[in-house]
């Protein structure tokens, strides 16, 4: 028996005025990617101020909707709402290979040149690719889909092991759950750590999640005993990450051979030593920047093992997609206490 399911808004909840997040709604749509955006976008939380999202329902059709799981969804909002929204979101697609409709990707393109953001959940990628606007920009999806998108559209610099990939006006997030992951980081641009540590505790998940989905990918898993070796030394590398490690070292403090360890380490950790060291570091310089609002970047760069600005500076373009001034201007609440006093790197 199918049931259905009107997407209504609440008028018991204060309106709010911040920006407008539009989920589309087609047939055959994800349901669970679309009940992660609406728990991160469309839920009230009145804790969070008026100057939240404001959030729509947008079906690309008249009429209702068959969902997975059994359910016919009816939309309150029509394509209209593409003109004014600030954030558009892909809930994944009804297939890979499914084709977008023109009109669709008519209004997208529209939307993305006025300035709104395009994001894609999963397999929603195939409608941002269809676009256009993925062409020569970083991206990701579900690994299971990425040798399909990477054929037919070569253009796109596929990193199909990370879980989410911000380029500034178009994101897209991996596997289902990775969508947790980018709409978390979305909250965090948008409205700085502590509000997106609040959803994340809502959701009663991570507020950031390390690694990527290279350790979800089927391989043969780590034996224990790997698992028993390596853990320990991971540990005293997180300790010590403002000193220099070679990757000769860290095998020999593992009692491994180095072609054994560099293996071994990826297959517990999802990434080569060199580029877990760097994500490890990444991470640390950010909570430095998010709680020392004082503290310059050069010190920073120090307590963190890069050495100094410029190489610090490097990676976190190449992976966070930004500088450490701009990180720190966006997410560190005392930065935004003294109202830009802060000098961007």
């Amino acid at each position: 028996m199918t049931s259905y399911v009107k997407i209504m808004p609440n008028s018991q909840i204060p309106k709010c005025s911040g920006p407008l997040v539009a989920v589309l709604a087609y047939d055959g749509l994800c349901t669970f990617e679309f009940g992660v955006a609406f728990e991160v976008f469309g839920l009230p939380r009145p804790e969070m101020g008026s100057d939240w999202y404001r959030y729509a329902v947008c079906g690309i059709e008249s009429g209702s909707f068959k969902a997975a799981g059994g359910l016919v969804v009816s939309a309150t909002a029509n394509r209209a709402v593409l003109r004014k929204a600030d954030l558009i979101i892909v809930p994944g697609w009804r297939g890979i290979d499914a084709p977008v409709p023109k009109s669709l990707i008519a209004d997208l393109v529209r939307a993305h040149s006025r300035g709104a953001r395009i994001m894609s959940l999963c397999s929603g990628i195939a409608v941002l690719a269809a676009c256009g606007l993925l062409d020569q920009k970083r991206a990701t999806t579900h690994w299971r889909y990425a040798t399909s998108i990477g054929v037919r559209f070569p253009g796109i610099r596929l990193e199909p092991d990370m879980l989410y990939v911000d380029e500034g006006d178009v994101l897209t997030a991996a596997g289902s759950a990775a969508g947790i992951d980018l709409c978390l980081h979305v909250v965090r641009k948008d409205f700085g750590p502590e509000a997106a540590n609040s959803v994340a505790r809502r959701l009663v998940v991570p507020p950031h999640r390390e690694g990527g989905q290279a350790q979800f990918i089927q391989r043969p898993v780590a034996r224990e005993r790997d698992n028993a070796r390596l853990g320990p030394m991971i540990d005293w590398l997180r300790e010590r990450l403002d000193q220099p490690h070679s990757i000769k070292y860290m095998a020999a403090r593992a009692g491994m051979s180095l072609r054994t360890f560099q293996r071994r380490f990826e297959q517990v950790t999802g990434l080569p030593p060199g580029e877990w060291l760097i994500a490890e570091r990444i991470r640390l310089a950010q909570e430095h920047l998010e709680r020392d609002a004082i503290v310059t970047l050069e010190d920073i760069a120090a307590k963190c093992g890069f050495g100094s600005v410029e190489t610090m500076r490097h990676h976190f373009r190449r992976r966070a997609g930004t500088t450490p001034g701009v990180y720190r201007k966006r997410f560190s609440l005392a930065a935004r206490q003294l109202a830009g006093s802060t000098v961007i790197a």
